[in-house]
């Protein structure tokens, strides 16, 4: 692994949610009211997330899950309403202080969830730390878009050591559009600009992850793209056989 490449993205990473745009994405995750192009972020967003927890038991008493780039909670969450004892991991201190916020006050307004036999804990860190342990499901929601398919296939493989059952993912899959809706992104003020994205084409990134976890009996799964206005990302289930 080119752990020198993973490292130099991932502190900007951190530096753009944790300092630039914390307060952006408090508002983009909340109900509050945004502008034209966010709103469409959002709905792809929400998208996004409902499609990956569909791709999760319904049940998940019993099961630990991975949240790699939690944002603000909203995927966790929802996880612990099924059972799931969840680790939910940012890189951004601020962000997860939001989400564990969050969390405290959705268990205030509606008791009853601590009663499921779920729960979240909440820790700013790098998702890929072996320290964290094992899981039976991985979801990495729009965490791997600003890396380029090596750094994505080492990711994978790192996660894939500790995961009994499946991985879900996304990534920017490479197209005109989304390059054509980058550059336009760039047209936005520079506090507002997140990390440039890293378009990566599904085939070369489909043979560089089975290269490296077949063995293992890993396989693709179910895929599904979510295009939303200014939002565009694929999500890709694995599953262990």
């Amino acid at each position: 692994m080119n752990h020198a490449s993973y490292v130099a993205r991932r502190g900007q990473i951190e530096t753009y949610f944790d300092r630039t745009a914390a307060k952006a994405w408090e508002v983009l995750t909340s109900n509050a009211p945004v502008g034209r192009i966010r709103t469409t972020v959002r709905q792809g967003r929400d998208q996004m997330r409902h499609t990956l927890l569909s791709w999760l038991p319904q049940d998940m008493r019993g099961m630990r899950l991975l949240d790699a780039g939690c944002g603000t909670g909203a995927l966790a969450q929802e996880a612990m309403k099924r059972g799931a004892h969840v680790l939910a991991i940012d890189l951004s201190p601020t962000l997860v202080n939001l989400a564990r916020e969050r969390h405290a006050q959705e268990l205030l307004a509606d008791a009853s969830l601590s009663a499921r036999g779920g729960r979240i804990d909440f820790l700013a860190g790098d998702m890929l730390a072996a320290e964290h342990g094992e899981f039976d499901h991985v979801v990495c929601m729009d965490s791997l878009i600003h890396y380029d398919t090596q750094d994505i296939a080492n990711a994978f493989e790192s996660l894939s050591k500790r995961t009994k059952h499946s991985i879900l993912f996304t990534f920017a899959p490479h197209s005109p559009l989304l390059a054509t809706m980058h550059a336009m992104g760039r047209l936005f003020p520079r506090t507002d600009r997140s990390p440039q994205l890293s378009p990566v084409r599904k085939s070369t990134l489909h043979v560089y992850i089975e290269r490296a976890v077949r063995a293992n009996g890993w396989r693709p799964h179910r895929m599904q793209r979510i295009s939303s206005g200014f939002y565009t990302s694929q999500a890709w289930e694995w599953v262990r056989q």
